[in-house]
């Protein structure tokens, strides 16, 4: 990442928490109401083994609207400014690039597309800016267009391929700090259970998403059972993830310590 990269090793985790600057979100106790909230809850995390905050404005669930691009970036301006100056590796949670590009310019080090880093402008603020970004698997356009997941016996070998494909055609476009991202994390209209089962899937999944040669972020879902959550961040612990995006941030870095995958 421009300034700030980490460093993957086999036997690290790393933890990026979240931090939600969106009031329509349903995640409210990652919720930050204030830009001094906002790096309040970062140091926490940071004090609990947080690698880096991945901070957004818009919901990605698809109950709610798409917010005007001025409403997100002013959302998220004055935290990214603080939290950069704090000396925070800071991610930007968007599908947007004039969000984005906001958030590069103001010193954050990751774009975390949750569109799947297939607009131009996008992949093109990436490439000029020598920035990290996460290629994630999306069915759907954006978060808020998404229908039912396809389901198939093999998703993990399928999202893994098409990944690799994404990420060859980004790295001719210019974009070299890529991070794989199977899309676990996105709410799909899908029947609930037979989807935490296809999450599972890609969770065992996780060596063959390294196939592709770049590191993998696994986005541990938020699931009405909190067991399941645990689960799931164990799994991705077990499997090798490279990173684990969580809003349980303590009880995460504290099962990376337990895994012995802290860095």
């Amino acid at each position: 990442m421009a300034g700030h990269l980490l460093s993957f090793t086999p036997d690290v985790t790393h933890v990026m928490g979240v931090i939600n600057l969106s009031s329509e979100s349903k995640n409210v106790d990652t919720f930050a109401e204030s830009a001094t909230a906002a790096v309040e809850m970062a140091d926490r995390y940071r004090k609990a083994g947080a690698s880096i905050i991945d901070v957004g404005a818009q919901s990605s669930h698809f109950d709610n609207d798409e917010l005007p691009v001025e409403v997100e970036i002013e959302r998220l301006r004055i935290p990214v400014e603080l939290l950069t100056a704090e000396g925070f590796l800071l991610s930007v949670d968007t599908w947007k690039p004039e969000v984005a590009k906001v958030a590069i310019d103001l010193g954050a080090g990751l774009i975390n597309d949750t569109g799947g880093m297939r607009e131009p402008n996008m992949v093109a603020l990436a490439a000029a800016n020598g920035v990290a970004a996460v290629a994630m698997y999306l069915e759907g356009t954006t978060p808020l267009s998404v229908g039912d997941l396809t389901f198939s016996e093999d998703k993990a070998s399928e999202v893994a391929r098409l990944l690799g494909e994404r990420i060859a055609e980004l790295e001719a476009l210019g974009v070299n700090q890529i991070i794989s991202d199977p899309g676990i994390g996105i709410s799909y209209t899908s029947d609930y259970q037979k989807y935490t089962e296809q999450q599972l899937e890609m969770v065992r999944g996780i060596p063959t998403l390294r196939a592709a040669g770049r590191p993998v972020l696994l986005p541990v879902p938020r699931k009405q059972e909190p067991a399941r959550v645990a689960a799931f961040t164990a799994m991705a612990l077990e499997y090798g993830a490279d990173i684990i995006r969580v809003h349980d941030v303590e009880a995460a870095c504290d099962l990376v310590q337990l895994f012995g995958r802290a860095a």
